[in-house]
Order: C-alpha cells, then sequence, then structure tokens
C-alpha cells in the first residue's frame, strides 16, 4: 500500500496544503522547525487518528483555528482508498471510503504505518510506558477488536481508580461496587495480556533474523513480555482469570489504601536481551540501536505477514541518528518494497543508491514543494 495524495487543512503550521507522493521513497528536506517533522506526523496521525508527538489533540490545530483536516488517498492492493480525518475541540471524525467510522477502532487499520523517529531510539531504554505504548499501537494496526479492549480498559481503569479513592477517603463503605469493577477489570485484561503475548512472539520470530544480519552474525536478539501479574505466555484465559483474582484478593486492603490499582496490563514491561543480557541494562548504546532498529524492520515484515501488504515507513530525522552501517542496512531492506518517507536537513554523507532514486520535496515555512 501506498499514499498517493495529502491534503492539510489548518494543521500545526500548514494553513494549507496538497502533495502528490510517489510510490518509492520520498525525501522531505529543509531546516529545522519549518514543518518537516509536521507533515510526517500528520500521515500518522492520518493512519493511527493519534500522533506519536503529543496526547493533546488540540495542538495539532492551527493556532486560532477551530479544527484541523487531515485527508489522504491510499492504493492499496483492491483499489484506491480516500480517509478524512477531522479534529476539534469537540473530538474527531473519521471517514473511509467518504463513510464516516462510528468507532475508531474501525477506522484505525486501513492504513498501516511503521514510524521510527528519533525517541524510538528509546524504546529499549525508556521507560515501561514508552513501551507498552509501542506494543499497543503496533497490535491496533493489526487487529482492531485489540484496540476496542484496550480502550474498554482504560475506562474501567479509571473508574476503578476513582472508586478505590473515594473507598480509601472514606467517602464510599461499600465494596461490591469495587468487587464488580475488578471482576469487569479481570476479563479486559486477560484479553489484553493474551494478545500481548502472541504478538510478541510473532515480533520476536521476525527480530531474531534481522538482528543476527545486522550484527553480522555475532548477535540474538530475545524479546520477553514482563507482565505485572504472575501468568504466562502457556496458560489459557480461564487460568489467567483466575492468577488475577488470587492476586486481587490478596491486595485488596492494600489498593484501598493507596487508592489505586497496582497492577494489570497498565504496568507491564518489555524487556529485551543480546545474547542472554538485559539491553537496557547491561548493552551499549550501538547494542541498543541495533535492537530498536531490528524491532522496526520486524513490524515491517510483521504487518505484511498479517494483512498481504507492506506498511508505509516513516523515518522521521532517524538517518542521522544511525552509523553508515546501520543506515545501509535499514535502507538496503526497504528499497523496492516500501513507500517510505525521509525527513532530514540534508542528505549529504548518505551515499545510497535508494536515496538518490527517490522523490525530493523542500519544505520552508509550511509550504511543501516538490525539487525537479
Amino acid at each position: 500500500m501506498y499514499i498517493e495524495q495529502l491534503q492539510l487543512k489548518n494543521y500545526r503550521n500548514y494553513e494549507g496544503l496538497e502533495v502528490q507522493f510517489e510510490n518509492k521513497v520520498n525525501v522531505i528536506l529543509g531546516e529545522n522547525a519549518q514543518g518537516k517533522t509536521n507533515v510526517m506526523e500528520s500521515i500518522y496521525v492520518l493512519a493511527m487518528a493519534k500522533s506519536h508527538r503529543t496526547s493533546n489533540d488540540k495542538e495539532l490545530i492551527r493556532w486560532d483555528e477551530e479544527y484541523a483536516k487531515i485527508e489522504g488517498r491510499v492504493q492499496k492492493d483492491r483499489g484506491s482508498l480516500p480517509m478524512q480525518l477531522v479534529i476539534s475541540k469537540k473530538g474527531k471524525k473519521a471517514k473511509c471510503n467518504h463513510i464516516e467510522q462510528q468507532k475508531l477502532s474501525q477506522y484505525v487499520g486501513n492504513m498501516n504505518v511503521v514510524m521510527f523517529a528519533p525517541e524510538d531510539l528509546h524504546l529499549v531504554k525508556g521507560s515501561p510506558q514508552v513501551r507498552r505504548r509501542f506494543i499497543d499501537m503496533e497490535i491496533g494496526q493489526v487487529s482492531p477488536i485489540y484496540l476496542h479492549d484496550v480502550s474498554q480498559y482504560q475506562k474501567i481503569l479509571q473508574h476503578r481508580n476513582h472508586y478505590l479513592k473515594q473507598l480509601q477517603i472514606k467517602k464510599q463503605t461499600d465494596q461490591t461496587m469495587l468487587d464488580i469493577l475488578t471482576e469487569q477489570f479481570i476479563q479486559t485484561a486477560v484479553k489484553i495480556v493474551k494478545k500481548r503475548f502472541e504478538f510478541l512472539q510473532l515480533l520476536e520470530n521476525w527480530a531474531m533474523p534481522i538482528h543476527e544480519g545486522i550484527s553480522r552474525g555475532l548477535e540474538s536478539l530475545k524479546i520477553e513480555y514482563k507482565p505485572s501479574a504472575d501468568v504466562s505466555d502457556e496458560q489459557d484465559l480461564s487460568k489467567m482469570i483466575k492468577v488475577y483474582e488470587e492476586k486481587f484478593g490478596k491486595i485488596k486492603n492494600r489498593e484501598i489504601e493507596r487508592g489505586v490499582t497496582m497492577f494489570g496490563p497498565h504496568r507491564d514491561d518489555l524487556l529485551f536481551f543480546v545474547n542472554g543480557r538485559d539491553v537496557q541494562t547491561f548493552g551499549s548504546q550501538g547494542q541498543q540501536r541495533t535492537t530498536a532498529l531490528s524491532l522496526k524492520l520486524a513490524e515491517i515484515e510483521l504487518i505484511h505477514s498479517e494483512i498481504g501488504e507492506y506498511p508505509l515507513l516513516l523515518l522521521d530525522d532517524v538517518l542521522s541518528e544511525l552509523d553508515d552501517y546501520r543506515q545501509s542496512h535499514l535502507l538496503n531492506t526497504i528499497q523496492g518494497k516500501v513507500q517510505t518517507f525521509v525527513t532530514t536537513t540534508s542528505v549529504d554523507g548518505i551515499d545510497h543508491k535508494t536515496l538518490k532514486e527517490a522523490a525530493a520535496f523542500r519544505v520552508e515555512a509550511g509550504s511543501m514543494k516538490k525539487i525537479q
């Protein structure tokens, strides 16, 4: 799949933009703070209905405007698909093929993207929250039901935390409501955890040979899901439910004392091991970067294996962060099969056939023109 046309209205520093892209590498050149990343982000937002840079949608709307609109035409194996996302202070409205989507979970997944930005290099050494977000966004692209489950989970978690706080300050004394919320919480939590186990097994299967290739056969990568409850991928849902029920039973009073849900998918983490050693703690910067790159390249292949088409690849200012060898490996991998967007201040010093044959655009103060 590839995006052939993008239109922006009142998006960040763009009053209006209409641009045609090519089904190959598209390089977006420009100085910093001119709007390169905003174009990249808009493609991501069109696909995922949320930004990778901010959780506050109002930041996406141009200063003093009421709404922002992103439109794109995506070419897929089964034909052309117009997509539209309108972001206003009231919320988001999404259309696919001119039909408004009642739920964003039905909209996400129509266009698949893999984003690789400098902050993704912190995927390994960053906070658990970064890694949880990574898992949720990637599974959500290939499984709309997972997105729905995560959304439900967040609502129940919020409700449960609120009720625990009420019990903590003695505004409520009836624990029956807490028991009902706990049961709802467990039913949703186990579905999320089960899906994460399955997804990470698939991701590891793709990432292992890629990592071995980048490290010239010297390193072996393992990915481990670290749940906050004592559950494993061998257990079925009923066994997981039992584990959760027992754990909640034991810590019920402590949760009321603290006024917060103490474990669940929102507290889980991911671990990466290279040659048996935890990369986050013991890995060199090079190993951490190779791990992050392997994960991103594995994502591309995983999405392809799940939906039968390659996603778009967004490389936001990341080539300059990689050494020549990792740059070449990345560009060789995508050559000729993945529509790719690269933002950079300059392509000088990147000597690769893929970039020499790329379509190039120049961004300046919220306008974008193709370089002939």
